[in-house]
């Protein structure tokens, strides 16, 4: 018979999943600062940039609170929402658009990590994996501050200056 997948190795699919997301976001962040115009939206991704690396380290301890190697398994939503970031510089490139436009990339990001840094937080604690739960949830809190700061930035400044 068929090994019966439970929901610890859901966590680790996962876990393995958000691991390569935050890597690919590692990898995009530099471009999309880049490409901004904006002063605080250049910053707002500087600062996720080093955040993001920390959020890794963190999964690297969630790894090993598991007993589990750190590897990254590919993550096809976070491959088409960078890729649609990307379809954005491309085709708004020179426009007063590419701001709001990298802002909703971002965000697209963001709410793509809340979702699975709370599932994960859920699970680790439905796992009794107390120490994975805390570590997850600081992430969780972090993702979720980012996107109030984007959303800051958006509806004070980028917002009208794409509509100009």
């Amino acid at each position: 018979m068929a090994d019966v997948k439970k929901l610890d190795d859901l966590f680790h699919d996962t876990l393995k999943d958000v691991y390569f997301a935050e890597r690919k976001i590692v990898e995009t962040l530099p471009k999309m600062e880049r490409a901004a115009s904006n002063s605080q939206l250049k910053a707002a991704f500087t600062k996720h940039l080093s955040e993001t690396k920390v959020h890794i380290e963190r999964l690297e301890q969630v790894f090993q609170i598991i007993g589990k190697k750190p590897e990254p398994k590919t993550c096809a939503a976070i491959l088409g929402i960078t890729d649609e970031g990307a379809e954005i510089m491309k085709e708004y490139a020179g426009s007063p658009a590419l701001d709001a436009g990298l802002l909703a990339a971002a965000q697209a990001v963001e709410h793509y990590e809340m979702s699975r840094y709370g599932t994960l937080r859920t699970w680790a604690l439905e796992l009794g994996l107390n120490d994975a739960a805390g570590l997850l949830q600081t992430t969780l809190d972090e993702e979720q501050e980012t996107d109030l700061a984007l959303t800051s930035i958006a509806t004070s400044v980028v917002n009208q200056n794409a509509e100009a």
